[in-house]
C-alpha cells in the first residue's frame, strides 16, 4: 500500500490513543446498543473480556449465522470482540481472522488470545489477528477465494478507497461467500468540508457512504443484488456536531451481499418456492434473509431467482428447500420491502412480509 494519508494517521492515533473506551466518543455513531443483538450474541459476549469489550466501537451487530466450521474474516476487527464471537460460533474446526491498522488495538486482542481460548475450552487457538489496510489484504497473505464470510463493523465508512477496499472482499472471498457488514451510510453525499474534517471521519460520519453511490458501487463490482438487514437512523448526540453537519441524515445499516454470478439486477420470478427446515442454531422459527424476507419453518414460501440462489448456492443450502429452476419466466417478481409496495394486488410474492 502507498504512503499513508494526515487523515489515516489522525485515525490511528484517535482509535489507537486518543479513545480509550466507548465513552470517549464524541458521537453515537459507533455506538451499538445491546438491544440490538441476537439472544446467542449476548450469551457468547459475556463471555469476552472486559477490556475487548470496554475498547469496543461498532455500529452494528455483523454477526451472521451457520458459521460452523467457517473461515471468517473481519476488517477493522478492532481488539477483537467480533473476531472472538465468529470463533465461539465457527466452532474449534472453523478459524477466526482479524485485520488492523492500529497496532494498541491488536495489542488488546492479542494478549487476550490465550485467556479466551481457554475461556471457549479450545486445545488450540482458532483466531489469527493481523496489523494491515483493508484496501490491501494480498500483501497480508489472504489469498483469493479463501474465505467463507467477511463481517466488519463500522470500518469501510474510515477507509479513504472503499472501492479498493470493497473490492479486495469479493478477490478473497469463495464462490457463494458471503459479506455482512454493518456500517454508517448517508441519505446524501457528504460535502467535503464534512468529509475533510479528521475529527468528523474519525467518529464515521465524515466517511460515511451515500446509499446510493453505494448501490451503484457495488453493481460496478459484479454484485447485482444485496441485501438490508436492518437500518436505524442516527441521531449523533452532540449539539456542535449535529450543527455542522447540517441537514445531513445518517443511518446504522446492516448489509448482506454473497459472491454470486446468478444474481440479476432486478428480482424476477420463475415460479420458485423455498421452505425453511428451522435447523439455523438460535432460530428454530424463522430466518430473516433481510429486512422483508421472512422465511418461517415448515412453510412454503415464494421467492424470487435471487433469494433462490442465495439460499441454494451457499453455505445455507443445507438449511433450505428450493424447488423450482429457472426454466420459466413470469416476469418480475414483487420483492420490495413491504413498506415500498405500490401494487397491492399483485400476484407475485410470498417471503417478503
Amino acid at each position: 500500500m502507498s504512503k499513508i494519508t494526515e487523515k489515516e494517521e489522525f485515525i490511528k492515533k484517535y482509535y489507537g490513543e486518543t479513545l480509550q473506551r466507548t465513552d470517549d466518543l464524541q458521537t453515537s455513531a459507533c455506538c451499538c446498543s445491546d438491544d440490538l443483538l441476537h439472544p446467542l450474541i449476548k450469551e457468547i459476549s459475556a463471555e469476552i473480556n472486559d477490556e475487548v469489550l470496554a475498547k469496543y466501537y461498532g455500529c452494528g451487530s455483523p454477526i451472521p449465522p451457520a458459521l460452523e466450521g467457517a473461515t471468517i474474516l473481519d476488517l477493522g476487527c478492532g481488539t477483537g470482540k467480533d473476531v472472538y464471537i465468529a470463533a465461539r460460533l465457527a466452532g474449534p474446526e472453523g478459524f477466526a481472522i482479524g485485520v488492523d491498522m492500529t497496532e494498541e488495538q491488536l495489542e488488546v486482542a492479542d494478549r487476550h488470545l490465550a485467556g479466551q481460548m481457554k475461556t471457549f475450552g479450545y486445545d488450540k487457538p482458532n483466531v489469527k489477528f493481523i496489523k494491515g489496510y483493508i484496501e490491501d489484504l494480498s500483501v497480508l497473505g489472504l489469498e483469493d477465494n479463501s474465505i467463507d464470510v467477511v463481517i466488519s463493523n463500522c470500518v469501510f465508512n474510515l477507509s479513504q478507497d472503499k472501492e479498493k477496499a470493497l473490492k479486495e472482499v469479493f478477490r478473497v472471498l469463495k464462490p457463494g461467500g458471503e459479506l455482512y457488514f454493518s456500517d454508517v451510510f448517508s441519505g446524501r453525499r457528504i460535502p467535503k468540508e464534512i468529509s475533510d474534517d479528521h475529527l468528523l471521519h474519525s467518529e464515521c460520519l465524515g466517511g460515511a457512504m451515500y446509499t446510493e453511490d453505494f448501490r451503484r458501487l457495488m453493481r460496478n463490482l459484479g454484485c447485482m443484488d444485496f441485501r438490508i438487514v436492518a437500518q436505524k437512523r442516527i441521531r449523533p448526540g452532540n449539539a456542535v456536531i449535529e450543527a455542522k453537519l447540517g441537514m445531513i441524515d445518517f443511518y446504522s445499516i446492516t448489509v448482506r451481499a454473497f459472491k454470486l454470478e446468478t444474481l440479476e439486477d432486478i428480482c424476477e420470478d420463475y415460479g420458485q418456492v423455498a421452505v425453511y427446515r428451522g435447523t439455523i442454531r438460535g432460530y428454530p422459527h424463522y430466518f430473516d434473509l433481510d429486512d422483508h424476507h421472512r422465511l418461517i419453518t415448515g412453510k412454503p414460501m415464494l421467492v424470487c431467482g435471487n433469494t433462490a440462489s442465495m439460499l441454494q448456492e451457499t453455505r445455507y443450502a443445507p438449511h433450505f428447500r428450493v424447488s423450482g429452476d429457472r426454466s420459466v419466466h413470469y416476469g418480475p417478481f414483487n420483492c420490495a420491502p413491504a413498506y415500498s409496495k405500490k401494487d397491492e394486488g399483485s400476484d407475485s410474492g410470498g417471503a417478503c412480509c
